[in-house]
C-alpha cells in the first residue's frame, strides 16, 4: 500500500497584537489556548496554539504574534485560506455570532459545500464550513457548546506559483487522493476525518510576501519518529531538501520548501501538549523548554501580557 499522511497536523501563522489573537480565537471562535510557549528561534516572541480540547493534531492553529512586524501580503507560496469544520446545521449560529462581534463575512459555496468567509483582525482569510465526519469538540466557552463549536481543520486552500507541481508533491508523494475539480481548485483528500481537505488553486495569486496577516507553514501528519524519518527519505528521494528533525518539544519536525514556494513541515502526533500541563490546565501557564527557563522571569518582563477572557 503507497504511503499516505492522515493530513494536516497544524498550521502555523503571523499575527500582530497578541491579546487581540487570543481575543478572537478564543474568545470569538471559541478554540481552545492549549499551550502558550515562545517561538524557540526568537524567545521574545509568544508561540500560541490553539485547538479542540485535547490540542488534537488536524486542530491545531498555531501563531507568532509580532506586534511590531511589516504586513504581509496573501499569494502563491502560502496557505491562501484556512478552513475549519463546525457540525451540520451550525452556520446560522456562526451567522449570528460573526455578526454579533461585527466580523464582516460573505457566504460561498464550493465542491457542494456551503461556507463563511472572513478575516481575523490581522488579515488572515478563514472560512467556516459544516462537515458531518469526526465526533464534536467538548471544549465549551463563551457560550459556544459542542453543538455547534468548531471541530477542528475542514483543510486549507494553497495557493502556489506551479500548481501542477503542488499537485504532484500532493498526490504521488504525500498520498492524498484527488476527489474532484471545480473551477480555479482542485481536491485532494486525505484518509483522516479531521484536517483532510486540500484545495490547490490552480491560477496564480501573484506572489506572496511574509508578514503579520500571512500563513507561515502548514503541517502534515507523521505517526511517530520512525514514521518521519521514512517520509524525510521519501521527500529527499523526490528531490526536495529536508531539514534535520527539530525538537519542538510537543512534536518533532521536519521542513521543505515543494516546488511551488510553500514551506512544508512534517510533525510527528505525539507526545502531544500535555507532557509539561495537565490536559485540565493546558494553556494557562507560560511553558519553557529547559535551556529557556533560566530566562524565564526576563522573558516574561518583555512578553506583552495575554489572557483569555469572555467577550460582551
Amino acid at each position: 500500500m503507497a504511503k499516505r499522511t492522515a493530513g494536516i497536523h497544524h498550521i502555523t501563522a503571523i499575527v500582530g497584537n497578541p491579546q487581540e489573537n487570543v481575543d478572537f480565537y478564543a474568545s470569538v471562535l471559541g478554540l481552545r489556548l492549549v499551550k502558550k510557549t515562545i517561538n524557540f528561534d526568537d524567545p521574545g516572541t509568544y508561540h500560541l496554539y490553539f485547538g479542540n480540547e485535547g490540542g488534537d493534531p488536524g486542530t491545531i492553529m498555531t501563531f507568532f504574534p509580532w506586534e511590531n512586524a511589516y504586513k504581509g501580503r496573501i499569494g502563491d507560496g502560502q496557505v491562501g485560506v484556512t478552513s475549519y469544520a463546525v457540525p451540520e446545521g451550525a452556520l446560522g449560529f456562526w451567522e449570528g455570532r460573526l455578526s454579533h462581534y461585527g466580523v464582516a463575512y460573505e457566504k460561498a459555496s464550493r465542491f457542494g459545500e456551503s461556507s463563511l468567509r472572513f478575516d481575523d483582525p490581522h488579515g488572515l482569510h478563514v472560512e467556516i464550513v459544516e462537515r458531518g465526519e469526526r465526533d464534536l469538540n467538548s471544549w465549551s466557552f463563551g457560550g459556544i457548546d459542542s453543538k455547534v463549536a468548531i471541530k477542528g481543520f475542514a483543510g486549507a486552500t494553497l495557493f502556489t506559483s506551479r500548481a501542477e507541481k503542488t499537485a504532484e508533491l500532493l498526490e504521488q508523494v504525500l498520498g492524498f487522493e484527488k476527489v474532484g475539480t471545480e473551477g480555479d481548485f482542485i481536491r485532494f483528500q486525505s484518509p483522516a476525518e479531521i484536517g483532510n481537505i486540500v484545495d490547490v488553486k490552480t491560477i496564480s495569486s501573484g506572489t506572496g510576501q511574509m508578514g503579520v496577516g500571512t500563513v507561515h507553514h502548514i503541517a502534515w501528519r507523521a505517526e511517530d519518529d520512525a514514521d518521519q524519518l521514512d517520509w524525510k527519505k521519501k521527500i529527499e528521494a523526490y528531490g526536495l531538501g529536508v531539514t534535520p528533525v527539530q525538537d519542538r518539544s510537543y512534536f518533532n519536525a521536519i521542513y521543505f520548501r515543494e516546488y511551488g514556494d510553500l514551506l512544508f513541515e512534517i510533525a510527528t502526533d505525539p507526545p502531544g501538549f500535555a507532557i509539561d500541563e495537565s490536559p485540565a490546565n493546558l494553556g494557562e501557564s507560560l511553558m519553557l523548554p529547559k535551556r529557556y527557563e533560566q530566562y524565564r522571569s526576563g522573558l516574561m518582563n518583555d512578553l506583552i501580557p495575554i489572557k483569555v477572557r469572555e467577550l460582551e
